[in-house]
């Protein structure tokens, strides 16, 4: 039986609105121990916004907290549906060098897929594995 990531993905995703600031992005967070959040205006996924954004897009160069996070977020994404298959996830992730890929379905977030998920997915590990130290290698260079 082949699965989909819809069937593994986390469904209970946390977005912030493209107006709210970066000290609310990072308060999010803090509040749910994250790293990234994806940024909604209107209902659809226009962003996301990290804590690597915010610091080298906005603390690095001194600005305030209350800048928009529209100013800071990453806008050149990579998302999968639903349907996508788990080693087509884990190869977009690989080939991106991202450890979470939104779930997009007619423009909305659905979910999220972090590469955590797919290595838990034993069948998965070769492709996370390989994203991961990808991921790894990048990181530390």
């Amino acid at each position: 039986m082949t699965q989909n990531i819809g069937e593994i993905m986390s469904k209970d995703v946390i977005t912030i609105n493209s107006d709210q600031s970066i000290q609310e992005a990072a308060t999010l967070m803090k509040n749910n121990d994250i790293g990234s959040i994806p940024v909604v205006k209107n209902g659809e996924l226009v962003g996301i916004i990290t804590d690597r954004d915010i610091t080298l897009r906005s603390t690095a160069i001194g600005q305030d907290t209350h800048v928009a996070v529209e100013d800071c977020m990453s806008t050149n994404l990579t998302v999968a549906s639903p349907s996508t298959d788990p080693h087509e996830a884990a190869n977009m992730m690989a080939q991106h060098q991202i450890r979470r890929l939104p779930v997009v379905e007619n423009g909305q977030i659905v979910g999220m897929i972090a590469i955590g998920d797919l290595a838990v997915e034993n069948i998965y590990e070769n492709e996370a594995g390989e994203a991961l130290s990808e991921i790894s290698e990048r990181d530390h260079n």
